[in-house]
C-alpha cells in the first residue's frame, strides 16, 4: 500500500489499469484515496494531490460539521425517511409473509414475531429497492428523449461514496439505494447525471455545460444532497 502525506494529511495511493486518476473524500472520517494509472510516477500523484489540497480540507471540514444519521434500531417510532418526506416507524407483528405499507404519516413493518434487526433492515431496504424500481424507469425515459442518448439497463445497489455510477461502454447505470430515501429531485438529478456521461465520460466544462443546458438547477440538487445525512463526495479529474 503507498500513501502521500500532506501535512497532517494521509492520502492512501492505488495504482491500477485506468486512464484517468481520482480523488476521493470519504465518509464518516474524511479519510482520502487517490486512484491513478499504472504508469503515473509518485511525484506526479503528489502535485496532483497538492492542487487539490484546499478542496480536500474543505470536504474533510464538511464532514465533520455534518448531521450524522443515528443508527436505526427498526423499533415502532423511529424515524425513517422516503423521497424527502420523514416517516414514523410502525412495526405490526403477524404470522404472515412480511410487507410494507406506505401511509400519510408512516411507514408501516408487518413481520413475523421475533424477527430480528438485520432483517427488518432487509425488508425495509427491499421496499426501497422495488419502489426505486417503479420510479426510476420514468425518469430514465423521459430524459433519454430531452439528452438524446439510450441507456440499455440500470440497477440500484448500495454504494458507500456514490450517487450513482454509469459504464458508458455498457451504456449501463447504477443508482445508490440511499437515494429512496432523499427528494425525488435529488434523484433525478443523479439519473441526468449518469445519463450526460454517455455524452461525455469526464466530469470536465463540457460535462457541466451539458448540465447547465439540460438541468439549470443542478448545483441547487447537488447542494441539497450535501447537506442531507448520509453524505458522500468525490473529484474526478
Amino acid at each position: 500500500m503507498q500513501y502521500i502525506e500532506l501535512g497532517n494529511i494521509k492520502i492512501e495511493v492505488v495504482q491500477k489499469d485506468i486512464k484517468n486518476i481520482h480523488l476521493s473524500v470519504y465518509p464518516p472520517d474524511g479519510n482520502v484515496k487517490i486512484a491513478a494509472p499504472i504508469r503515473m510516477d509518485l511525484d506526479t500523484i503528489r502535485v496532483f494531490a497538492i492542487n487539490k489540497l484546499q478542496w480536500i480540507k474543505k470536504q474533510q471540514e464538511l464532514f465533520r460539521n455534518q448531521e450524522r444519521e443515528a443508527p436505526r434500531e427498526y423499533l415502532s417510532k423511529e424515524s425513517h425517511y422516503f423521497q424527502g418526506k420523514r416517516y414514523l416507524l410502525k412495526i405490526i407483528e403477524q404470522d404472515s409473509k412480511p410487507k410494507v405499507v406506505l401511509t400519510h404519516s408512516k411507514i408501516e413493518l408487518y413481520l413475523r414475531p421475533g424477527t430480528s434487526t438485520e432483517k427488518r433492515k432487509e425488508i425495509i431496504e427491499e421496499w426501497y429497492r422495488e419502489e426505486m424500481k417503479k420510479t426510476i424507469p420514468k425518469m430514465i425515459e423521459k430524459w433519454e428523449k430531452i439528452i438524446g442518448v439510450k441507456v440499455n439497463e440500470f440497477g440500484i445497489k448500495k454504494m458507500r461514496t456514490k450517487w450513482g455510477t454509469c459504464n458508458t461502454e455498457a451504456k449501463r447505470i447504477w443508482i445508490n439505494l440511499e437515494l429512496a430515501k432523499k427528494p425525488l429531485e435529488c434523484l433525478e438529478y443523479i439519473v441526468v447525471h449518469e445519463l450526460i456521461h454517455l455524452l461525455e465520460r469526464r466530469h470536465n466544462d463540457i460535462f457541466k455545460n451539458y448540465l447547465n443546458e439540460f438541468m439549470p438547477k443542478w448545483r441547487f440538487y447537488r447542494d441539497e444532497l450535501n447537506r442531507l445525512p448520509f453524505r458522500h463526495t468525490e473529484w474526478k479529474y
